[in-house]
C-alpha cells in the first residue's frame, strides 16, 4: 500500500490516523532497504565482483601447480601451494581448486610413526604394514560406497601386480552410514582381497586431508609421495614411485 491509498483510506474512514502512520513507517522502512540492496555490486551477499584479470592470473598459476602434479612432480607442486594461496586466495579459481590443493598439501608430509595407534581393529593382514618403512598405498573405502566397490577388484589386482616388487597396500575404513563389521567382513571374503584391512578412528582420514572416498595415498619410508583418487594410480606412477 503506497502512501496515496493510505491517505485515501484515512479520508473513507478505512484508517485511524495512527494506523497509517504505523503503515506508513513500514513502507518507508522496506524502501530504504530496497534502496541498499540496489547499492550492493553483483554477487551473493554482497560479495565482490569477479575479476577476469585476477581469474586469469589464478588459473594460469593453478595450471603450473597441476601440470606438475600430472607430471609426477608431486613435492613441487605441493611447494608452490602456500604462494599460490597467498595470491590467488580470494579468487573464484582458488575455491573450486581448494580440494585438489588440500590433497596435494599432504604430499612431502610425514607420517605419524604412532599410526597404529589410530586402527581400532584389523580385519585381516594385522602386522604385515608399516608405514615408516618401504612404500604402501593407503586406500580410504567404505563398504557402502560403489565407487570403492568399483575400485576394489583393480586394488587387489595391483596388489597382487606389484607386490613382489615391493608395493603393500591397506585398506582404512571407518565403517560409516549404513556398513557394519558383518558387512565389512562378508565383502573382503567375496572379493577375495589380498591386502590388510582395518578400522581407523577418523584421525589418519584427518592427517591424509580425506574429504571423499575413495582416497589413496603412497607412503615411502614414512612421507608421503603421492595423494589422489586411486583410479589416478596408474602402471606408470606406480614404476616410478617404485624405482622402475
Amino acid at each position: 500500500m503506497n502512501r496515496t491509498l493510505l491517505l485515501l483510506a484515512l479520508l473513507t474512514g478505512c484508517a485511524t490516523t495512527e494506523q497509517v502512520q504505523n503503515l506508513e513507517k513500514k513502507v518507508t522502512d522496506l524502501e530504504a532497504k530496497v534502496t541498499e540492496l540496489e547499492k550492493r555490486p553483483a554477487g551473493p551477499a554482497g560479495a565482490a565482483p569477479i575479476d577476469p584479470a585476477k581469474e586469469e592470473a589464478a588459473a594460469a598459476a593453478f595450471k603450473e601447480i597441476d601440470e606438475l602434479a600430472k607430471a609426477g612432480k608431486y613435492e613441487e607442486a605441493s611447494a608452490k601451494i602456500a604462494p599460490f594461496a597467498a595470491a590467488h586466495g580470494t579468487t573464484q579459481t582458488y575455491k573450486r581448486a581448494k580440494k585438489t590443493l588440500d590433497e596435494l598439501a599432504v604430499v612431502g608430509k610425514t607420517v605419524d610413526p604412532q599410526w597404529t595407534a589410530k586402527i581400532e581393529k584389523w580385519y585381516q593382514g594385522e602386522g604385515k604394514v608399516d608405514l615408516t618403512k618401504g612404500t604402501t598405498l593407503v586406500v580410504f573405502w567404505e563398504e557402502w560406497c560403489p565407487h570403492c566397490k568399483r575400485e576394489v577388484p583393480k586394488l587387489v589386482e595391483t596388489y597382487g601386480k606389484y607386490q613382489g616388487k615391493g608395493l603393500n597396500v591397506v585398506g582404512l575404513t571407518r565403517i560409516t552410514k549404513s556398513s557394519t563389521e558383518e558387512k565389512v567382513t562378508a565383502f573382503l571374503s567375496e572379493n577375495k582381497v589380498n591386502y590388510p584391512v582395518a578400522k581407523e578412528n577418523g584421525k589418519l582420514a584427518e592427517d591424509f586431508a580425506i574429504g571423499g572416498i575413495p582416497a589413496a595415498a603412497v607412503v615411502k619410508d614414512g612421507k608421503v609421495v603421492w595423494r589422489g583418487h586411486p583410479a589416478k594410480l596408474d602402471d606408470a606412477a606406480l614404476t616410478q614411485i617404485l624405482g622402475g
